[in-house]
């Protein structure tokens, strides 16, 4: 058995007039997080990450921000068709995510998040961990104006 690892990081700035949506659950918030698309930078990372894993490139090659076709597009929508691009040759083993974002607080969204991820993957929601930190007041994430994701993916090759 052949296994790779993908490592994905993703962050966005929070903007007044747009939902907050992280992990694919719209978070009650005052600011959302600026982007061309849904901006959710969970799902982002781990589209980057299982992308690296598979040699693949990146987010931006497959879904540029330039296109009229990913305007407000649903980041799941993203992570679905990525992963339909890798049927036969990999299998999804497990997703590991770290948020990191001082407020609003996020712990009572995890069991939605990790659904919501399972859902988009097509993988048991127990091989998906969901954690939250904070920056500890510092820099543009601290300051509450900005959230970033990062996220760490095992795959598996599948026999041929």
């Amino acid at each position: 058995m052949s296994y790779r690892v993908g490592i994905g990081y993703d962050i966005h700035r929070l903007v007044d007039g747009r939902p907050l949506i992280l992990g694919g659950v719209t978070i009650p918030n005052d600011k959302g997080l600026l982007g061309h698309s849904d901006g959710d930078v969970i799902i982002h990372a781990i589209s980057d990450a299982i992308l690296g894993a598979a040699g693949r490139g990146d987010i931006g090659e497959m879904y540029p921000d330039t296109s009229r076709l990913t305007k407000g597009m649903d980041s799941r929508k993203m992570l679905h068709e990525i992963l339909d691009t890798l049927a036969g040759d990999y299998e999804l083993v497990n997703i590991d995510v770290n948020c990191i974002c001082e407020k609003p607080r996020l712990a009572d969204y995890r069991s939605g998040m990790i659904h919501a991820i399972a859902a988009a993957t097509r993988v048991d929601p127990k091989v998906i961990s969901v954690k939250f930190r904070t920056h500890e007041g510092l820099g543009d994430i601290g300051e509450g104006q900005a959230i970033a994701a990062q996220v760490v993916v095992l795959l598996k090759a599948c026999n041929h």
